[in-house]
């Protein structure tokens, strides 16, 4: 029976690849380059000097967004200079291919509870306000929850990745999210999304961002790190010694690795998954294929795997943020580190 699987996903990977040699050449032909300046360098950021790196990201925005109107592409345009508006904050801004991001949701500078949400397949600048618009889901259920909003501006930092004592919200807890699009995510419909490839392009970047964001916000904050879909895949890439309280893996095909053990980390290790989510019916073996991996191994919601399964209800793969969803829920105590109220699978 086991055979018999492998030897499924074996065929479908084929049609993958075989539908990717096809469909993503086109696809990727059928649209030109977009021209944006490149991103502005900055020395590491720091408290003090978030509000400096907020407006060049914002100029550089807003500079994208004249290029690319001239180029005759209005829809990137349009999100350029949304991106450029006075209330939006980044870390990070690349307006060049399909686009690098780190937007910050809430007041960094003085935040005890800080989450970094990494996205999964086809998520680019031309997808980001359904990437934002997660990030925001969770701000406020994190601010519904006890954290208290604050004007958003220029950290202190988090009690050591994998310790035990558990620290209730209260009145006075300052949270904020950053949505992190640090990397050229797979097409949903592509050979990449069965391979690490792009995930172990992107954890470096990923590893150096928690590097500098732990910079920002000091040791005191506690820093949680979510990861969608594809995003657990690069997850598992850059956990190995990240200064991390928590990685949540939700809708995960795997990580590459056969245990949480095996991540390296000191970090707790949730995972969950929706029942109609269609991850499930993906059979989670890793297969060689002339010459390359395909697949990314363990379940992490399987007790073999060995993390923290917690509920995510009925919901899809896309439904994990989704406002008064159980799995919202459970990953805003997660990050407010309430993980004794975190209810299991």
């Amino acid at each position: 029976m086991r055979w018999r699987r492998a030897q499924r996903w074996r065929r479908g990977l084929l049609a993958v690849l075989v539908t990717a040699a096809v469909v993503v050449p086109l696809s990727a032909a059928a649209r030109p380059e977009i021209p944006a300046p490149a991103p502005v360098v900055l020395a590491p950021v720091t408290a003090a000097t978030l509000d400096e790196a907020y407006a060049a990201n914002r100029a550089n925005a807003e500079e994208a967004s004249r290029m690319a109107d001239a180029h005759g592409d209005r829809a990137r345009a349009a999100t350029d200079r949304a991106m450029a508006a006075p209330s939006r904050h980044f870390l990070i801004f690349d307006g060049r291919g399909s686009g690098r991001t780190a937007e910050v949701l809430g007041d960094l500078a003085h935040a005890d509870r800080v989450a970094v949400l990494v996205p999964g397949s086809d998520t680019s600048l031309d997808t980001y306000d359904r990437f934002r618009a997660t990030a925001t889901h969770l701000w406020t259920e994190l601010n519904r929850r006890g954290g208290k909003i604050t004007a958003t501006g220029a950290g202190t930092g988090g009690a050591g990745a994998g310790a035990s004592v558990d620290t209730h919200s209260d009145p006075n807890l300052r949270t904020a999210v950053v949505a992190w699009l640090g990397y050229e995510t797979p097409a949903t419909i592509s050979a990449t999304v069965a391979t690490s490839g792009r995930a172990e392009q992107a954890a470096p970047p990923l590893r150096e961002f928690i590097r500098q964001l732990r910079g920002i916000v000091g040791e005191k904050a506690r820093l949680s790190l979510l990861c969608h879909s594809y995003g657990s895949v690069v997850c598992g890439r850059a956990a190995a010694g990240l200064d991390v309280d928590d990685i949540a893996l939700v809708g995960s095909p795997g990580t590459g690795a056969d245990t949480a053990t095996a991540l390296h980390t000191r970090a707790r290790v949730w995972a969950a998954r929706g029942s109609d989510d269609w991850v499930g019916e993906v059979p989670h073996v890793k297969a060689d294929l002339f010459g390359t991996t395909v697949g990314f191994g363990t379940d992490p919601i399987s007790p073999t795997f060995g993390a923290r399964v917690f509920a995510a209800g009925d919901g899809g793969h896309s439904d994990y943020f989704a406002p008064g969803s159980v799995s919202l829920t459970n990953l805003a105590r997660i990050v407010l580190g309430e993980t004794s109220e975190v209810t299991r699978a």
